[in-house]
């Protein structure tokens, strides 16, 4: 599954029934960076009303955390968090500072309220990444093969040369492929080197492209 996440973090603010919602978001890569983010914002907004807050981080989206910070229960984190979701986001924390205006919005009035909040931030804030399934693979091959291997292959979008490594014996490049191109790609190196290579599938890892790129 393809995931997304962003390159920037930044800062939206909305007013809805006098009540002052300033969303802020930020790219973190561990849970430790995440709940740091969230104390900061804290810190700054000591004398807001709530700092509500979630995050979602890892490659499968497999921390997820959301907190109402005193609102009442699923009025606030748990939106923030499926506005997340539902983008696909992953590597990623919120947090919502509300400060009271006076009028009380109800519980679907929360919901609605952060719920915007945290979309309308994305929208016009953030830069957005995508996070690409991509397997990894190791070729050992000779220097007499490795430059016109290494020319073919950084000519053709269908791979992505991780890196070289130029060893006394031989040279090793790591590949990233979509795993549906892998036959395509043995079949094109060991005719290149003429089947002198020897080729080992190694993991998959998530290798992050920008919307905005070619």
């Amino acid at each position: 599954m393809t995931y997304f996440s962003i390159e920037n973090g930044a800062d939206h603010e909305i007013i809805i029934d006098k009540s002052r919602f300033i969303c802020y978001f930020s790219r973190v890569n561990t849970v430790e960076q995440a709940q740091e983010f969230i104390t900061t914002i804290k810190k700054k907004h000591w004398d807001a009303t709530h700092n509500c807050s979630a995050y979602i981080v890892g490659d499968n989206q497999q921390y997820q955390k959301a907190n109402d910070d005193g609102e009442p229960s699923g009025t606030a984190g748990v939106p923030m968090l499926e506005v997340l979701k539902k983008r696909q986001l992953t590597n990623i924390v919120t947090v919502v500072t509300r400060y009271f205006g006076g009028i009380k919005l109800g519980a679907g009035g929360l919901v609605r309220a952060y719920t915007q909040c945290v979309a309308t931030a994305l929208d016009q804030q953030a830069i957005v990444t995508q996070q690409i399934p991509l397997l990894r693979i190791q070729c050992m091959l000779s220097f007499e093969h490795a430059f016109k291997v290494e020319n073919t292959l950084r000519q053709d979008k269908r791979f992505i040369i991780e890196s070289v490594e130029y060893l006394s014996t031989a040279v090793t490049m790591f590949i990233l492929l979509d795993s549906c191109e892998l036959v395509t790609l043995t079949e094109l190196i060991q005719t290149l080197c003429n089947q002198e290579v020897d080729i080992y599938e190694l993991d998959t890892i998530f290798y992050e492209k920008s919307l905005f790129s070619d």
